[in-house]
């Protein structure tokens, strides 16, 4: 069962890593094409609506998909009582939408944003009709065919936002893709999950599930109200061209950290939920995802800082060059997320959501204090405030951490601690040289990141005994 277990978690951080990687490089790739077409103005307008299509994407899962992960034997009667408690939440979240479309606009002061939204909302929709497939294929780790709609759903609907935006569409090419995104990914999972729902609704499977997934659901409301707040504030004090330079660095500051996060963090949470009774091996397993994510995490966040400079200039072009010092503070901030992520999957996986909403409120209250003490001071001081909560943010869902498997805040910064220090010497040596080297930003870029590895991965090898042996352990496994 062990053995079993560890093969399948390990499959699937395999599936996962490529799936995520190969996505997100293609998407990378395709949204880097679409900035050079588009204008930070568009992009702007899109993340004003970020806050409603995402509230509205929590209110239509409920936590239902964590639910029914964590839920041990899960019936026909639980599967078709959350496809349609779904269905019936998409309905109704999208009428408000699209009635309260033009006061958002009025609210921005932009008129196009009323059609926007309208439009971009319909994904709301179609997520719904597929968050049970989604689940199935968590459940039993086939991260394989989650990979490849994930893949294929990004590059068709890439494409499909690069025509729209060469022909001249705007900020219309970036609502097509997003809309076509959730659509090819809808007719996929029906394609790998030949499942349909039975003309059922239980009562009792929807009381079980919701007391899990109601926690989750005002947890999650609260995260991506606060989230989204930096956008309100930024789109309604400042403009729109502001806002595009804003949530370009925040998108791409999310890129490394989020993405390896997601993918260890989704193999986690399945293959733990298995094991959730044995304390000894949560907390053995656990220290051991705290120390890899951040021997990855860490030098990528801080070497992206170094040279967010040369980065910006040679994909996205000198217009974008407001983005710079945005993107560089945001690297600091985003780098702590994924050790929150991981304290508050533990909780998921205990079944302790109650605890999870407890952390959010007490979190977001001191966030939402940061970000107004931040607002007069300008778009540079309130990064510096979400570094300064994400950092606070990890200590405090340290707190649970201990008291459920006995894993501290002080035995997790001595796990990751190494691995710090090396990336901060690695990005100030990146940095500096960076600053001084006279070539193309291209080139810049180029020797930035060639030497960031080297000196990283280098140190690492020399200083850091544990490195050495699951390299060795590794390289023999591939041998055989």
């Amino acid at each position: 069962m062990a053995e079993s277990l560890k093969k399948q978690a390990f499959v699937g951080v395999g599936w996962n890593a490529l799936g995520r990687f190969s996505t997100q490089g293609v998407s990378f790739i395709l949204q880097i094409i679409l900035a050079r077409l588009l204008s930070p103005s568009d992009y702007g307008i899109i993340a004003m609506l970020g806050i409603f299509l995402q509230v509205a994407a929590v209110f239509v899962d409920s936590g239902f998909g964590k639910a029914l992960v964590q839920k041990q034997n899960c019936e026909e009667k639980d599967y078709s009582t959350v496809f349609f408690y779904n269905l019936a939440v998409a309905l109704g979240v999208y009428a408000i939408l699209f009635v309260i479309a033009p006061f958002v606009a009025r609210f921005y002061e932009v008129d196009l944003l009323t059609d926007v939204m309208r439009v971009a909302s319909l994904v709301v929709i179609i997520n719904a009709l597929s968050i049970v497939q989604r689940a199935k294929l968590e459940k039993r780790i086939d991260f394989k065919s989650q990979s490849i709609v994930h893949f294929t759903s990004s590059l068709l609907s890439g494409l499909a936002g690069i025509a729209m935006a060469y022909y001249g569409f705007g900020v219309w090419a970036l609502c097509g893709q997003s809309l076509l995104n959730s659509l090819f990914q809808l007719l996929l999972f029906y394609y790998f999950v030949r499942w349909k729902p039975a003309f059922v609704f239980s009562k009792q499977s929807f009381h079980e599930m919701f007391s899990f997934g109601s926690k989750i659901l005002v947890a999650s409301i609260i995260s991506v109200i606060y989230k989204n707040l930096y956008t309100i504030v930024i789109g309604k004090r400042f403009n729109s061209k502001d806002l595009g330079y804003y949530s370009r660095a925040d998108q791409f500051a999310i890129f490394p950290s989020t993405n390896i996060g997601a993918i260890i963090s989704g193999v986690a949470y399945p293959t733990l939920s298995k094991i959730q009774d044995n304390d000894d091996k949560l907390r053995f397993a656990y220290r051991k995802i705290i120390r890899y994510s951040t021997f990855i995490i860490f030098p990528l966040m801080i070497g992206l800082a170094a040279v967010a400079a040369p980065f910006i200039l040679a994909l996205l072009g000198a217009k974008w060059a407001e983005a710079i010092p945005y993107l560089q503070i945001l690297c600091f901030a985003l780098m702590w997320d994924h050790l929150s992520s991981l304290n508050l999957n533990l909780l998921y996986v205990k079944g302790r959501s109650d605890l999870v909403l407890k952390l959010e409120i007490i979190k977001k209250t001191i966030a939402v204090l940061i970000l107004f003490a931040s607002i007069p001071f300008g778009i540079i001081v309130m990064c510096w405030g979400r570094v300064l909560y994400d950092i606070t943010a990890f200590v405090i869902n340290t707190y649970y951490t201990k008291r459920l498997i006995g894993l501290s805040f002080w035995q997790q910064l001595m796990d990751f601690l190494p691995y710090l220090v090396l990336s901060l010497c690695m990005g100030g040596i990146v940095y500096y040289l960076s600053s001084i080297l006279p070539v193309k930003p291209v080139w810049n870029l180029i020797i930035g990141l060639l030497l960031g590895g080297v000196i990283y991965l280098g140190s690492s090898f020399i200083v850091l005994r544990e490195i050495r042996e699951e390299a060795k352990a590794a390289i023999k496994k591939m041998k055989k």
